[in-house]
């Protein structure tokens, strides 16, 4: 195994630097880009192995160059130091591209004019979609830092039923769980692509808070602890009859996996184990479908059908409200591609890892059905998160 260097820039192997570029050039030549300067951290993580305070300029042929602002000890090929974006026209000299892609779906306004200013002749072009569709299909490296979180994911679910104590609120339980992730290993950070989602650490909601609607695009929302942070635990009492569905932040390894599962005082009322009986159902069934090839939107569909044949749509993916996607692909972000949704354009690929999460909020009970993380192979389909699917009792 090839030594690492911490202060080395980039800290993937030689082959897994080459197999990234790769990928980004080969999605750059299909959207007709001759180069791109990145500067979202989940993006340089990406290519790199490491975040650091500057951009990433890869053309479509020729050395990849990273402009360093901090760390000031980095070292190692392409890099170089800058103390303003203004100072990489210097490097770059007469080999303007005639067109060059920037992250125009993640990046203001205002860093976008000044970069664009930096190369006048080219025409810009958005690189977000060549840096998703890049990141879609993981590499082996990739899926053993995914397995890696999904073993210490389900270590740390495997604990949560002794962290309950008699007459806790959810926001009590969800520390304790948070405790005990991080001293395992969890980074705690949540990466989320884009401004209009935000989350700590996780989502746990007890009882009739799963039905109180967020203003954020998850399956499940939570009336949370303020106005500024309207998502998750809100200090309810567990109580009997209820659930509790825990949803905790599984990024240990700079990749997270995504895993849902649910809690119970003294079990649960028939109609909430019919729907959680279903979520399983769903689950079983599309991991039959999912496979290369498959348009994600049919995965959607089947799963709609299965529940409106149960008589469960009134409470598939909320109750007072729905989310619009039942899956999602997870990475280094928690919400890459490709998206399990109707109208979704996105094909199932080979080496995609997508979280599946068909729940149910049943009124006066709570939030049912279970998340599991999920490696698409040519030929079957791989759970990295394989920790008891049923309801998990809390009694003591």
């Amino acid at each position: 195994m090839e030594p690492i260097d911490i202060d080395r820039v980039v800290l993937l192997s030689h082959d897994e630097f080459q197999l990234r570029i790769k990928k980004i050039r080969s999605a750059m030549a299909t959207a007709g880009i001759k180069a791109v300067l990145l500067s979202d951290n989940a993006n340089i993580y990406y290519v790199t192995g490491r975040v650091f305070d500057g951009l990433v300029y890869i053309p479509a042929s020729g050395e990849t160059i990273f402009f360093v602002r901090r760390p000031v000890v980095l070292k190692g090929d392409g890099v170089v130091f800058i103390r303003k974006p203004e100072d990489m026209a210097q490097t770059i000299g007469l080999n303007v591209p005639e067109n060059i892609g920037m992250e125009l779906d993640l990046t203001d306004y205002s860093k976008i004019m000044r970069l664009k200013a930096i190369f006048p002749e080219s025409e810009l072009k958005n690189a977000s979609p060549v840096m998703r569709m890049s990141r879609a299909v993981k590499t082996d490296t990739e899926m053993d830092f995914l397995r890696r979180s999904g073993t210490r994911h389900v270590h740390v679910y495997a604990q949560i039923p002794r962290l309950y104590r008699p007459g806790m609120t959810d926001l009590e339980f969800q520390v304790e769980i948070e405790r005990v992730s991080r001293l395992e290993g969890c980074l705690g950070q949540f990466r989320i692509s884009g401004d209009s989602m935000e989350l700590y650490m996780g989502n746990l909601l007890a009882g009739d808070n799963a039905d109180a609607p967020s203003p954020y695009d998850f399956a499940m929302g939570g009336a949370g602890l303020d106005p500024s942070l309207p998502v998750g635990a809100n200090g309810t009492e567990i109580k009997p009859r209820n659930t509790v569905m825990v949803d905790m932040n599984g990024n240990f390894t700079g990749y997270m996996t995504d895993m849902t599962r649910v809690f119970a005082l003294e079990g649960i009322d028939h109609p909430a184990q019919k729907a959680h009986d279903c979520s399983l159902r769903i689950h079983r069934e599309l991991i039959e479908m999912m496979r290369p090839g498959t348009a994600a939107k049919t995965l959607y569909e089947h799963a709609i059908n299965i529940v409106k044949e149960e008589g469960l749509h009134e409470y598939f993916m909320g109750h007072r409200q729905h989310a619009g996607f039942i899956g999602h692909g997870v990475g280094i972000e928690i919400n890459e591609l490709p998206v399990i949704a109707p109208r979704s354009r996105d094909i199932i690929a080979e080496g995609n890892v997508i979280a599946l999460e068909p729940k149910f909020v049943i009124p006066h009970v709570g939030a049912v059905g279970i998340e599991n993380t999920y490696i698409v192979h040519n030929d079957s389909v791989e759970c990295i998160t394989p920790a008891p699917e049923q309801i998990i009792g809390l009694d003591f």
